[in-house]
């Protein structure tokens, strides 16, 4: 299954391989340098596939949990002030995808998105300390009636250059749902309160919709 932000992308790329195909089939008499450019092609074709897959993932909601918005590597368990919306102290989690992730982002928990806004911005690697606040991103916060106010902030990096976001404001949403896609390369931030248990580790592999990040 892929997911739809694909879609367009992955037609326009089997159109792209084909119509490769048939001119390599026809203009190159080499019979290796072929095989090697079509080999080529498919590969390219197979690495976008990869990348719009859309894994069913179970996840078992829980307002007591905050669950890792996509899948990654924690790349930052810090406290930080965080200067958007809250303007206090909050644990900063970062998640890093690189094109091989899962790129969908899910909702982290359950409740009401009380904040949605796109920042336009710079394309620094997405592991860059200033890309949560230089980069392309969005910031979603969402009201949970057990832990409160949640913001997570979708980041664009140096080779995505496009983020979905679903989250719209006052809309009911549910942990682990379809709540954006960030295309090819990206991170994730996500500041929870500094009394709430971290789940993860630094260097830690996640899946969204599914790993438990942070507890009360």
């Amino acid at each position: 299954m892929f997911h739809k932000e694909g879609f367009k992308i992955i037609l326009y790329s089997a159109l792209i391989l084909v119509i490769s195909i048939l001119l390599i089939d026809n203009f190159v008499p080499d019979y290796w340098i072929q095989k090697f450019l079509m080999t080529l092609f498919l590969v390219f074709f197979i690495l976008i596939l990869q990348f719009f897959r859309n894994p069913k993932r179970t996840t078992r909601l829980n307002d007591h949990h905050i669950i890792a918005p996509a899948d990654g590597k924690v790349v930052v368990i810090e406290e930080v002030i965080e200067g958007e919306y809250f303007k206090d102290k909050r644990r900063q989690i970062s998640i890093f995808m690189s094109p091989l992730n899962v790129h969908i982002t899910r909702y982290p928990v359950s409740g009401k998105v009380k904040y949605s806004k796109y920042h336009p911005g710079k394309y620094l690697v997405a592991w860059h300390p200033k890309s949560s606040l230089e980069n392309e991103r969005t910031t979603i916060v969402i009201n949970n009636k057990e832990v409160g106010d949640i913001l997570y902030r979708q980041i664009a990096g140096a080779v995505a250059r496009r983020i979905v976001n679903y989250a719209k404001i006052d809309n009911d949403v549910v942990q682990g749902e379809d709540a954006g896609f960030i295309k090819f390369g990206s991170r994730i931030d996500i500041f929870v309160p500094l009394d709430m248990k971290i789940e993860i580790k630094p260097n830690q592999k996640t899946k969204g919709g599914e790993t438990v990040i942070a507890s009360i």
